[in-house]
């Protein structure tokens, strides 16, 4: 993919035209080859970025405007249709690239294994890296119905390259009961059902350190974002969510890079979804990128 030109379909609201000045590049990841229940998340980058023209420009949360960030949208990675390896190594490759380039990735999904091969390349750049993941799911299975490659595995295959100890869950609120267990026994921390003030309690210790932010939009309660490919009862709400986006940006700890994952358009006719996940790229761009 070029970077010398800005992307040519509909791009993220105030997306900077020039990728050398960016300080930030947006980039869809449409994939949903491995889902065990609903597709339809390969379509959720192009649609966050068309209901993003409804935003504000300004955050008042932040007390920044939009102007303030110089972020590039990159488009969505061409993917092999059907191939989950081939399209996680290309998925690998073009993030490597934005690292090389010093530029901070924000990704948008897709189903949630397109975050793993993300992780990996921001680890080989970070090697002190910890990760912040907010789900509903654990994502810790080793497989799916014998599948390595499935979007219930992403959480384990970092936590595994990096170590359990650097991986941080919160909101988890559904999975088998042999990934809690090996969390627990492996030093994984996860707080269930709740997000604000298990997070507020761990940023302190995280200061200085390199993190990565990935979240899977199902965190929410599907009253609050229905369209997701495995919606579960029982999330927090976007108010929650913005506010734990807040302590982060709050916190001494250096975000690097970051995705939301598993935006599913087709499930919500209301489209609060999407238009959700736009508000909290905003915020995540205002407040996480520097």
């Amino acid at each position: 993919m070029r970077f010398d030109e800005a992307y040519s379909g509909n791009v993220f609201i105030k997306s900077h035209p020039i990728y050398d000045e960016a300080q930030a590049v947006i980039y869809g990841m449409p994939m949903d080859w491995t889902v065990s229940y609903r597709p339809g998340s390969r379509f959720g980058p192009q649609r966050i970025r068309e209901v993003s023209i409804g935003l504000e420009e300004y955050s008042p949360y932040l007390d920044r405007d939009l102007e303030e960030v110089k972020y590039f949208d990159a488009g969505d990675i061409p993917l092999p249709f059907g191939n989950p390896q081939r399209s996680l190594d290309e998925i690998e490759k073009f993030v490597t690239q934005l690292l090389a380039d010093g530029k901070v990735p924000v990704g948008m999904g897709g189903e949630h294994l397109v975050s793993w091969p993300v992780m990996k390349a921001v680890a080989e750049k970070y090697p002190d890296l910890a990760i912040i993941h907010m789900d509903a799911h654990t994502d810790l299975r080793e497989s799916y119905e014998g599948e390595a490659l499935s979007h219930s595995t992403p959480i384990r295959k970092i936590a595994n390259h990096i170590g359990p100890k650097n991986v941080y869950s919160f909101g988890i609120r559904s999975g088998m009961k042999e990934e809690f267990v090996w969390a627990k026994e492996n030093g994984m921390h996860i707080s269930k059902f709740e997000v604000l003030e298990p997070l507020k309690g761990v940023l302190p210790t995280l200061a200085g350190r390199p993190v990565y932010v990935t979240i899977d939009i199902d965190v929410l309660d599907p009253a609050h974002a229905p369209g997701t490919g495995t919606v579960d009862a029982g999330g927090i709400t976007s108010r929650e969510l913005l506010a734990s986006i807040h302590a982060i940006a709050g916190s001494d700890v250096n975000v690097v890079g970051f995705d939301l994952v598993e935006v599913a358009p087709i499930y919500d006719s209301s489209e609060q979804t999407a238009n959700t996940a736009s508000k909290l790229i905003r915020e995540m761009l205002l407040g996480w990128v520097k």
